[in-house]
């Protein structure tokens, strides 16, 4: 996030897109909600008619993956009507000629067909967002689980940058994280092309400074492999063993026949958690691990600050912290690796990573600090960019419309979308083993809209097999006024009816994110 969570209160504007966030971040939700109550303006535009649709001004709902036709049909719409904000554009940008010429062809008419969003819509949206003081732009994983995902984003930060709603209170462009503390394990390199704070590991003098910190020698220059090529190198047979910690594919990842078939060509299989999980039952080992509420440390929220953790239980059985773990496997391995505590790793953290090195254990003892902070009489960032940009100008880049890479045909006639629901997280790991949210949400769902359903002769309850190019699962059918006729959703935690075994694994080139928010299947009768 360029912006904090209490910032958004401040917008005179809340552009809302990809982010069922009532559901998937409530409290957040909350800041968006206080805000309109405040006769701030807010826009959702998401295929589903999400809850928080209700509280705004208009909801917009482009077809699955045309999200960039819709931003550049936006942004044609502020050029040609010169909303533009000219000034942050001349002092703090580049490349805007690219841009206005790729987008002069995204008329609100030629959008709409492309998209399904009326002209006067994206017209009414446009001007808005363009007048607008400071204007903020939150977004979720449904813009980026696409193979679009990057470009979806940079989209986004170009209609932000168009309006000059960067480097100030109330704007700002504004990922909400799929998972408690993502953005941390991203801050400490848990990405295979770099070091801590984004540092690359293809840098000579990045790589000299971590191996005089860890009296080493010959740290690779190499990235490594994102999860989703790990997988399919794992089929192909050249990657020949796994160590996965707190996470559970065997729900989670895309297409989960190949996934299944790719862990178990592996010579060796290690799953580090706190529960069992599908993953861990097909596992040659199981390192059980301590919960959140079992150990001290930091974690780095969604906007970037960074805050004490502390221990309210005791860990059960022989579990052991995460990085006691890790500290004797290296052992084993033949590199002597040991920590007194948790507050001697963040210190190590604070010496070898440029934006947290301001920040002590003392002086977040209280109140977590915005990264970056360079030196401890520093009292972080909590808005980014204010006087210029990591790059020093911002990048305009002219991105055309890219259709996903799976549509519906006349076999596979419905697009189907994932996501969350509220009751439950992610895989289910925690809240599965908990009776009062499972009586809220027992089972899966196939959502569909009343159009769709009466098209089917179905109706809510009915017991529908789902299919795709890769697999089937059955599930009961539930009709729902959040659904938009032609597109299903299927929740994606419940291991017994996986909408993962449906999804397709194609990537982002870049992010090597799956498409995971579309892919083309059909809906049937269970058969009996």
């Amino acid at each position: 996030m360029t912006n904090t969570i209490a910032d958004i209160e401040t917008s005179d504007l809340i552009l809302v897109t990809g982010s069922n966030t009532t559901e998937n971040h409530p409290v957040l939700s909350g800041f968006v909600k206080r805000a309109v109550l405040k006769d701030k303006k807010l826009y959702v535009i998401d295929p589903r008619r999400v809850k928080l649709a209700d509280h705004a001004n208009k909801w917009l709902r482009p077809s699955p993956g045309t999200d960039i036709a819709w931003i550049n049909g936006m942004m044609h719409v502020i050029i040609k009507e010169e909303l533009q904000d000219k000034d942050f554009i001349e002092n703090r940008t580049e490349n805007f000629e690219a841009l206005k010429e790729t987008v002069e062809k995204y008329t609100p008419e030629y959008v709409e067909n492309i998209t399904g969003i009326k002209a006067d819509d994206i017209v009414e949206v446009a001007r808005e967002f363009a007048k607008a003081s400071c204007a903020s732009i939150l977004y979720c994983m449904g813009i980026t689980q696409h193979t679009c995902g990057t470009n979806n984003v940079k989209s986004l930060a170009n209609l932000s940058m168009l309006c000059g709603h960067l480097g100030k209170p109330g704007g700002g462009v504004n990922p909400l994280r799929g998972q408690n503390n993502v953005q941390g394990a991203c801050d400490m390199g848990g990405l295979p092309n770099v070091f801590t704070a984004y540092q690359p590991v293809s840098n000579d003098d990045v790589r000299s400074n971590y191996e005089k910190a860890w009296n080493t020698t010959g740290l690779s220059a190499t990235p490594g492999l994102p999860v989703t090529e790990m997988i399919q190198k794992a089929y192909e047979g050249e990657f020949k063993s796994l160590f996965v910690i707190g996470e559970n594919p065997l729900v989670s990842d895309p297409d989960l026949n190949h996934v299944r078939k790719a862990l178990a060509n592996l010579d060796f299989f290690v799953v580090q958690d706190i529960f069992q999980t599908e993953t861990t039952r097909i596992a040659d080992v199981v390192l059980p691990a301590f919960c959140f509420a079992e150990k001290d440390g930091t974690f780095s929220n969604t906007e970037r600050r960074v805050q004490r953790v502390r221990k309210a239980v005791e860990a059960p059985g022989e579990a052991k912290q995460d990085w006691e773990i890790i500290c004797e496997i290296s052992k084993r391995m033949g590199y002597e690796m040991s920590y007194e505590n948790s507050e001697a790793i963040f210190k190590e953290i604070a010496a070898v990573t440029p934006s947290y090195k301001g920040i002590t254990w003392e002086r977040i003892d209280k109140k977590g600090i915005h990264w970056p902070c360079p030196n401890e009489t520093h009292e972080g960032t909590p808005i980014l960019h204010t006087t210029q940009f990591t790059r020093g100008k911002g990048f305009f880049h002219a991105i055309e419309h890219t259709p996903p890479a799976e549509l519906p045909n006349e076999e596979y006639p419905y697009i189907l979308t994932t996501g969350r629901v509220l009751y439950h997280y992610h895989t289910g790991t925690m809240t599965m083993k908990t009776n009062g949210l499972n009586m809220l949400s027992p089972e899966c769902f196939v959502e569909i809209s009343s159009g769709d359903a009466q098209k089917l002769g179905l109706d809510t309850g009915s017991m529908v097999d789902v299919s795709s190019r890769r697999g089937k699962i059955s599930a009961k059918l539930k009709v729902s006024s959040k659904a938009v006729d032609g597109t299903i959703f299927i929740p994606f935690h419940f291991a017994n009816a996986a909408a993962n075994e449906l999804t397709n694994a194609k990537l982002d080139p870049i992010a090597k994110i799956p498409e995971f928010k579309v892919c083309a299947i059909k809906i049937e009768p269970a058969a009996a």
